[in-house]
């Protein structure tokens, strides 16, 4: 079979399939991700072995630290992977809510009822536990999913298919309701963007170049970031110590993923004190730091920074520092060079704190507090389907009420539109 015939017969399965899932009640979609859970665990040693195939055909490849980062499963992600499932299984299902009901003057009840999106496409690099939070997700919000992860990690995608197919039996629902594609070959992608009549929706997750690739080559409507430059501000009178904390925290714990600190803005005011120190602390840590005219004069061994580093997107121990005067050069700086991800401040001031919740235009603003924390998992969604700087129809991390949307239920007694 051709690679346009499989996918092809794959997106129609999901559409059938999706139509059962839809009707799905909440314990039996619940009795599914915790039996995955249990599978999970029960087949680790089969999960990470295949894995293992992956990482060296990674190796050979030359991919990045960060795409082998991405790639590589341990025991802290399986636990994560099951544990995303658990708690995705305790949340409540919003299928089949209502919200904001009124009476229209004519005696109409209207409300807004949550309804499945159907089914959705989803294209990934590395990262096998996207494969997880995705199927975890999707099904919990009534949906059906189409999975094509990276050629790097098919085998890894592969086990965890198998398994997730289990389940899916054992509760007597179609298998159907989330398929992995099989298919190294880049044209799988470009096949799948084209299946408007069976998707519903696109969500690309990984680099900017993929994600460019999906947007210019999709029929169906797709839901993205590009990347994620993030910044932290240190503001006058801000605790330093705590700064410190979190600045390293939002560099270095991970640097290779969306949610970590690129540029790091320091008011002109405390600058002298808090950059040694923190700059001390980076630099142990391996960090480069790449500074502007005012860092380096304070940072001598800094790297004098050029233009292209403030809108860049190291996802690697680099970091871009810039000396600001106020608070409105900090904003006016993020306004221009932000990708609309992750932005934090730490201050110990109220109203300056209110004011950047307030005019700082991103998916998740943190006050005192690391950008790594833009996460599903960490602010409560059980888990994430990726993270969204396109506001239409979701802004930040894609839980499972995000995985829905709205259909309006009218009830009458006999109305007619005069």
């Amino acid at each position: 079979m051709s690679i346009e015939s499989t996918i092809m017969e794959m997106a129609k399965a999901a559409r059938t399939a999706s139509m059962e899932i839809a009707g799905c009640p909440s314990n039996k979609k619940n009795e599914v991700l915790l039996n995955i859970a249990d599978k999970i665990e029960a087949q680790a040693f089969h999960i990470k072995k295949e894995n293992q195939n992956d990482l060296a055909m990674a190796k050979e490849m030359d991919l990045s630290h960060a795409m082998i980062d991405r790639l590589t499963v341990t025991d802290a992600t399986i636990k994560s992977m099951t544990l995303g499932l658990r708690e995705v299984a305790q949340l409540d299902d919003p299928v089949g809510s209502t919200s904001k009901a009124w009476l229209r003057p004519n005696g109409l009840e209207v409300s807004r009822m949550r309804i499945p999106l159907g089914v959705i496409g989803i294209i990934y690099e590395s990262r096998p536990n996207v494969t997880i939070d995705a199927a975890g997700l999707c099904l919990k919000a009534g949906n059906a999913v189409v999975l094509r992860g990276g050629s790097e990690a098919l085998n890894s995608n592969q086990a965890l298919a198998g398994i997730i197919g289990q389940a899916l039996v054992e509760s007597g629902l179609p298998a159907k309701a989330v398929q992995v594609i099989p298919i190294r070959d880049r044209e799988a992608v470009k096949v799948l963007l084209n299946q408007e009549e069976s998707i519903d929706l696109i969500i690309p997750r990984g680099g900017e170049g993929l994600i460019r690739f999906v947007v210019e080559n999709s029929t169906i409507p797709v839901l993205k970031h590009y990347k994620g430059v993030c910044h932290v501000f240190i503001d006058d009178g801000a605790d330093l110590k705590m700064a410190q904390k979190i600045c390293l925290n939002a560099k270095v714990q991970r640097p290779g993923v969306c949610n970590s600190m690129e540029t790091m803005l320091v008011h002109q005011s405390i600058s002298q004190e808090f950059l040694p120190q923190m700059a001390e602390r980076f630099i142990k840590a391996g960090v480069e730091i790449r500074g502007c005219p005012e860092t380096c004069k304070i940072l001598p061994d800094a790297h004098k920074a050029r233009e292209s580093d403030w809108p860049e997107e190291y996802l690697e121990l680099i970091l871009a520092v810039k000396v600001v005067k106020d608070m409105d050069q900090a904003i006016s700086h993020i306004t221009r060079y932000s990708s609309s991800h992750t932005e934090a401040i730490v201050t110990s001031d109220y109203n300056r704190a209110r004011r950047f919740v307030r005019e700082v235009d991103s998916s998740v603003v943190l006050v005192n507090a690391s950008t790594r924390f833009n996460d599903g998992g960490e602010l409560g969604l059980g888990a994430e389907i990726g993270i969204s700087t396109s506001k239409l129809h979701a802004f930040g991390p894609m839980g499972v009420e995000e995985l829905t949307t709205t259909k309006f239920v009218v009830f009458g007694e006999g109305q007619v539109r005069e």
